[in-house]
């Protein structure tokens, strides 16, 4: 039997270039890396910052990256919704109250009302109560009529139940007033606002409930080219306010907010101060 010829083996002297080849792509990677790293766009960089945070921490970003929004959780929905409902609860409850005070001051005004002399109205701030001066005051003087002074202690008397802040307002009509007494409207319609709100004070509601204001002729409800017309201009409103005080917050010189404080009032009125 024919014996099968052998074949003869040699060595593959080209395979370092695997190895060579592995070791190029390395090298081209690591300097491809090096060079990505040295032109950084920042904006970019940003992103992909604000995006890998926003991962670790379950909270999705927008689109600029600039500012993480926070989607509320159903705890913080239902604490949300909670608060919101309340706070409904306490306005509606506030609302009633407002009205039955409205009423009862209908009641007790009602003659006045009738000769319309006096209005009550209501607006966004709570209950205005109009009342014409020439049945409370005579020309030129701040004085009470003897014959309101009961219809004005009735009023005070159910302002007392209520806890609602009190604004008594004094206005003029366009005509100028110089005497000793009053050297302008400024002076007539601040003492008239200060007379109910001292009457206010005796029947027993608390001082810091008050506040008296005179406005002159600076808010006339009707042109005062006519005797009607000042004659309408010529009143004080009793505003029960029904708006919780809001307190304000120091702005410094540079417009920053600071601390805050108490709001001040504006200027351009006239204000007088409640009893001590």
């Amino acid at each position: 039997m024919a014996r099968r010829k052998r074949v003869e083996e040699h060595d593959n002297h080209e395979r370092w270039l695997v190895s060579y080849a592995d070791f190029i792509t390395l090298l081209f990677a690591f300097f491809v890396v090096m060079y990505a790293l040295s032109s950084v766009n920042e904006g970019k960089y940003r992103i992909l910052s604000s995006s890998m945070v926003s991962a670790f921490r379950n909270v999705p970003v927008n689109s600029s990256g600039q500012t993480p929004m926070v989607v509320p959780t159903p705890a913080s929905v239902t604490k949300a919704s909670l608060a919101s409902k309340a706070q409904e609860a306490v306005k509606q409850k506030q609302r009633e109250k407002m009205r039955n005070v409205a009423k009862e001051i209908l009641e007790v005004m009602a003659p006045l009302i009738e000769q319309g002399k006096v209005r009550v109205l209501e607006t966004s701030r709570g209950v205005t109560i109009e009342i014409n001066d020439s049945i409370l005051f005579s020309p030129g003087q701040a004085v009470l009529q003897p014959q309101l002074i009961k219809a004005m202690q009735s009023v005070a008397e159910v302002l007392v139940a209520a806890d609602f802040p009190i604004t008594i307002e004094g206005h003029t009509d366009n005509v100028p007033i110089k005497n000793t007494q009053f050297p302008s409207n400024w002076e007539l319609s601040a003492v008239r606002a200060t007379t109910v709100l001292r009457l206010f004070a005796d029947a027993g509601i608390a001082a810091g409930r008050l506040t008296a204001i005179g406005y002159a002729d600076t808010r006339p409800v009707e042109p005062n080219l006519l005797a009607d017309g000042r004659a309408r201009n010529r009143r004080v409103n009793i505003l029960i306010d029904s708006a919780i005080p809001e307190k304000g917050t120091e702005v410094n010189l540079q417009g920053q907010a600071g601390a805050p404080g108490e709001a001040r009032a504006a200027g351009g009125e006239a204000a007088a101060a409640s009893p001590r």
